[in-house]
């Protein structure tokens, strides 16, 4: 798993703006996300974080956060383009980037068509992907909001915003993942509070660059999904046609988000309108130290309580297990019922952050058996898979309760950590061939 790139600061007119950037490629690429951003946060999910390796895998890819959301500084008033402009100027300067690709996301596309019309000098190509031209409906315009929408929108942003509640619109091929729902709901609000979300969104209802996309004199790719949820083909159509020469790439999918469903699809455009090559994605394979916990006697225990004190024992229990994947690192990939798979780039912290699991959430009166394999694990859009993941699971299957159960691969790796174990024997793993040798973790 990747290490996320450093975040710096660019300075303009009293704003920092935070940045990363990542790669050597000749090729400078700006990604540009539009509201929902943070520098940060972007790399705990493993589909983003895909996303941007495969990006930065072919150019130098600068990611940042623009004035108002993230880890910018809030802005002192309404954040114009032009004022947006400024501060990817700044970012440039401080990356000594003199030519430069944009890639503008949704609400980020306006910007990046004003830059690019601005500053051909600056700017060699421009990649727009579910973007648009005006965001109202206007007389001659009829793919914009209508007002009714807009105020539905900016009520939820009021209300709603950093619970979630946008994820059905921006992901809905993943709405009833649990994991994802957690991570998008934290993005929400580290990327704005709500009362900046609703600012933000003011600010910039009534842009409308459709008068400049003539002027636009840089190679242009205009991307869109066919059946996005949130923003429908019409305005990318709008814009290509628009844009001298500019080449209109439609691909299946109905999420907007770039990096969730078939990301793969569009990055394979951006590439070979980049570099005038298509790689194809990188292997997906990596080695990974996979935890698998659940909850012992979870349906007596459910019983017992009721429905609605169940619930909440188990909201606790997962709130539990977050704070102590966040302190050693671990990366949340599913929960389903009263289980939970994690995953982690060190076998160490993975056995730490188990007996750690075990210790708070007995605090709440709950008991739980984990299991820990590390091997390849295959990182897909829905999730991992692989004999590691497989292993991993029958491993905590044979778990007794407040019992850390690994594999010999485990404890091999982690000589020296000051970790003791105690053998646990020779063992069959349904579906897996050949003996396991067991150990469990001495508390």
């Amino acid at each position: 798993m990747t290490v996320a790139p450093s975040t710096k600061y660019a300075k303009h007119g009293g704003v920092h703006v935070a940045y990363q950037t990542l790669g050597s490629a000749d090729r400078d690429l700006v990604y540009l996300a539009g509201i929902f951003s943070h520098v940060e946060l972007q790399w705990e999910n493993e589909r983003y974080r895909r996303f941007l390796n495969r990006l930065a895998s072919f150019t130098r890819l600068i990611t940042l956060d623009m004035r108002g959301t993230g880890l910018s500084d809030r802005a002192d008033h309404l954040p114009l383009l032009e004022d947006q402009m400024d501060d990817l100027s700044a970012v440039l300067d401080r990356v000594g980037s003199n030519r430069t690709a944009l890639f503008g996301t949704s609400q980020a596309g306006p910007m990046a068509i004003l830059y690019a019309a601005s500053f051909p000098q600056r700017v060699d190509a421009l990649i727009l992907y579910a973007a648009y031209a005006s965001s109202r409906r206007r007389e001659d315009y009829s793919w914009g909001r209508d007002p009714e929408w807009v105020d539905q929108y900016l009520a939820q942003l009021d209300h709603q915003w950093g619970q979630g509640s946008f994820l059905e619109q921006m992901a809905p091929s993943l709405v009833g993942n649990e994991a994802f729902e957690e991570w998008w709901g934290r993005f929400e609000r580290y990327s704005s509070s709500p009362g900046n979300a609703v600012a933000y969104a003011r600010a910039h209802i009534e842009d409308d660059v459709r008068d400049l996309l003539s002027t636009v004199a840089v190679p242009t790719l205009v991307i869109q999904r066919a059946d996005d949820t949130y923003r429908g083909a019409g305005q990318s159509r709008y814009i290509a046609e628009g844009i001298p020469d500019a080449r209109y790439i439609e691909v299946q999918g109905r999420d907007h988000l770039p990096y969730v469903g078939d990301q793969d699809a569009i990055i394979d455009e951006v590439q070979e309108f980049l570099t005038g090559v298509r790689s194809g994605p990188e292997s997906s394979r990596v080695l990974a130290t996979v935890l698998f916990t659940d909850i012992v006697d979870s349906t007596k225990r459910a019983a017992e309580l009721g429905d609605t004190r169940w619930h909440e024992l188990l909201e606790l229990h997962n709130q539990a297990v977050m704070v102590q994947l966040a302190r050693f690192r671990g990366e949340l990939v599913d929960t389903a019922g009263d289980g939970m798979l994690a995953m982690f780039d060190g076998p160490a912290r993975a056995v730490r952050c188990a007996l750690a699991v075990i210790e708070a959430v007995e605090a709440l009166g709950l008991h739980i058996r984990a299991g820990l394999h590390t091997g390849e694990v295959d990182i897909g859009p829905t999730g991992v898979a692989g004999l590691g993941v497989h292993i991993g699971a029958r491993v905590a299957a044979l778990a007794q309760s407040d019992e850390v159960l690994v594999s010999r691969t485990v404890k091999d790796l982690v000589a020296g950590s000051g970790i003791e174990f105690f053998d646990r024997g020779l063992h069959e793993l349904k579906g897996v061939p050949d003996e396991w040798h067991l150990f469990s973790v001495r508390t």
